[in-house]
């Protein structure tokens, strides 16, 4: 057989070997950067997060930012929902506590918690004590709630004091994302101006995504000059300020018991279908 023919069928096969190598290297290498990272949270144990850096926002809340295992490690938390936490009382004994993350999972290696610290709440005074280079045990993702951009045209959200966590989270994740184009107005009741967290995030939110997205603060004791809503919010609040009842809508409600069962009245009563509302 001719030596220059072998040579040729010799330099096809090689080329076709190095083809087929590079082609199941650039589908591996896409399959792996497309695929979203594993995240740190588990569901049935406890794991433990290092705290890296506490913020005091006011004499009652802080901010808290725990590392995670790596700079590109992400928490895995649906939006939504949210992690247990495991501490001591004043007494040592051991209390379990449910928080919403504010941060995504686009803010890698790390993830935060806004915690407003009750003079007589069991998982404040664990929190009022942690210190820089503490460990807090989370587990999770726990929650009911479930969400898929393009789900709802839009989300009316009635928060009170510390129930805000989870409607900022799920507000951040809609506006921060460019496929998403759902709205969000959300009502935000608190006892004084001081109460209210995490204002600064909630007003770049509404300066960066104008019409998209909406605050309008309640006040029980609000200060002299005030522009927003006064005492409790009231069921024509909610007829201004939220999306009227219809099958593409949903309203979000998350505050003290009180507050939850006086808004469920409210959104009986002006015709929002128990389809329509989901309490955090």
């Amino acid at each position: 057989m001719d030596l220059e023919f072998l040579q040729s069928v010799d330099v096809q096969i090689l080329v076709g070997a190095a083809v087929a190598v590079l082609a199941i290297v650039v589908g591996a290498a896409y399959l792996f950067s497309s695929r979203k990272p594993k995240g740190c949270l588990d569901p049935e144990n406890f794991k433990d997060f290092k705290l890296v850096k506490r913020q005091q926002l006011s004499h009652n809340v802080a901010k808290f930012a725990f590392e995670l295992p790596t700079p590109t490690s992400v928490l895995g938390l649906p939006i939504g929902q949210h992690i247990s936490c495991r501490g001591k009382d004043s007494q040592g004994e051991e209390v379990v506590k449910p928080y919403t993350p504010t941060t995504l999972d686009s803010d890698v290696g790390r993830f935060e918690l806004v915690i407003k610290m009750y003079p007589q709440g069991r998982m404040s005074h664990h929190f009022r004590e942690m210190r820089v280079g503490d460990y807090l045990a989370v587990k999770g993702p726990k929650g009911r709630f479930r969400y898929q951009p393009g789900q709802v045209r839009a989300f009316g959200m009635i928060a009170g004091g510390s129930g805000i966590t989870p409607m900022f989270q799920v507000a951040r994740a809609i506006l921060e994302n460019p496929k998403d184009t759902t709205n969000v107005n959300l009502i935000y009741a608190n006892v004084t101006y001081e109460d209210i967290l995490l204002k600064e995030e909630l007003d770049s939110l509404v300066a960066n995504y104008p019409g998209r997205f909406n605050v309008y603060y309640v006040l029980n004791q609000p200060p002299e000059v005030w522009d927003g809503g006064v005492g409790f919010v009231s069921k024509e609040m909610i007829q201004t300020r939220c999306p009227a009842p219809a099958p593409d809508i949903k309203i979000l409600r998350c505050g003290p018991p009180p507050m939850n069962k006086a808004m469920a009245g409210h959104l009986d009563a002006i015709g929002y279908s128990p389809e329509m509302q989901f309490q955090f």
